[in-house]
């Protein structure tokens, strides 16, 4: 499981991530509690939830799907899953992580 901030401007609220899901991860999202789910690609789980107004995230791999163009676009469409969810790049997602495990050193 992965946490993620979530930028000033960007609305902690899981009806807003239950949209940035539609679109980009077309299927259907399940809704569990606080939980959202859906499979994508070479993605066979994506958990989602907001706890303390970070987004946390888990994932699990299908090991079956092993076509490169699969695995490239579902890294593709994840990667834009999380810029229009926190509001964040992924050099800025990178770069407050590292900020994190310096913090708690």
């Amino acid at each position: 499981m992965k946490q993620y901030k979530i930028k000033r401007g960007f609305k902690p609220d899981i009806d807003r991530i239950y949209s940035v899901m539609e679109e980009c991860f077309p299927g259907e999202i399940f809704r569990n509690g606080i939980y959202l789910e859906t499979a994508h690609g070479a993605m066979s789980k994506i958990k989602v939830w907001i706890s303390n107004k970070m987004l946390c995230v888990d994932t699990a791999s299908d090991k079956i799907i092993s076509d490169d163009k699969i695995i490239l676009q579902t890294n593709k469409d994840f990667r834009e899953f999380l810029y229009k969810a926190t509001g964040y790049t992924t050099k800025e997602r990178m770069k407050n992580a590292a900020k994190d495990i310096n913090s708690k050193s």
